[in-house]
């Protein structure tokens, strides 16, 4: 029931992962638990709670169970990761999205779309189809005709042209809660994601199984 995933997360000196996993009270790196900021009148645990289990990170492909082996999949990985050059970040801002919490991008950046859409498409042998059951749960009588053509392909919807980075820090806010939880979250991480900085590494996720955390299990150095 294992799951590998294919993300970007800060390095390891980038003030934002520090910042970032102490907002989520857990590093993904060590798998240690880590003490979060106060938030006036809410749980700030009850708040990033599903945003900790994934953990610190932007999904480029999304969480998949094993077709193959560990093995297999690390070696093409390495290899997508051999042939790509390191290339610049857009800087980061804190924005809503859906509801949610997240920092985005201030402009596209095509170099991160293509190594994302090579993640997706190039390491897609490895995963193996979703069931029946987890397609349900997407609720693909709400998506586009393309989603739905790509839940079913690729198994996941928003790939490709739907794709979006956006390193998600919270659940869906209502307004209020929205008041409270933005601007301590700015002050949080003050001017740290709006810092240039490049991508020069492909992250391997796992999750050991149904409700575990998502744990980086390595770091593959960008060399083309």
């Amino acid at each position: 029931m294992m799951r590998a995933a294919i993300y970007w997360a800060p390095r390891l000196e980038d003030p934002l992962h520090a910042l970032g996993s102490q907002w989520l009270g857990r590093d993904t790196e060590t798998g240690g638990t880590l003490a979060q900021p106060d938030l006036p009148g809410l749980d700030i645990a009850e708040v990033t709670k599903d945003a900790r289990l994934y953990g610190l990170h932007a999904t480029l492909k999304p969480p998949f169970r094993l077709a193959t082996s560990w093995a297999a999949l690390r070696t093409d990985a390495l290899a997508l990761a051999a042939r790509t050059r390191p290339f610049a970040l857009p800087p980061l801002h804190l924005a809503e999205h859906h509801g949610f919490l997240a920092l985005m991008e201030t402009e596209r950046c095509a170099e991160l779309q293509a190594l994302c859409d090579a993640a997706v498409a190039g390491l897609d042998v490895h995963r193996a189809p979703p069931t029946d059951e987890e397609i349900a749960r997407r609720r693909p009588e709400r998506m586009t005709e393309r989603q739905r053509e790509n839940l079913h392909r690729w198994g996941y919807h928003y790939v490709f042209e739907d794709w979006w980075f956006h390193v998600t820090l919270s659940r869906r806010l209502d307004g209020a809660e929205m008041q409270v939880v933005r601007p301590a979250l700015e002050a949080h991480l003050g001017e740290v994601p709006a810092t240039r900085r490049r991508v020069t590494e492909l992250c391997l996720f796992t999750q050991a199984g149904p409700g575990a955390p998502f744990l980086l299990a390595e770091r593959l150095p960008l060399l083309g």
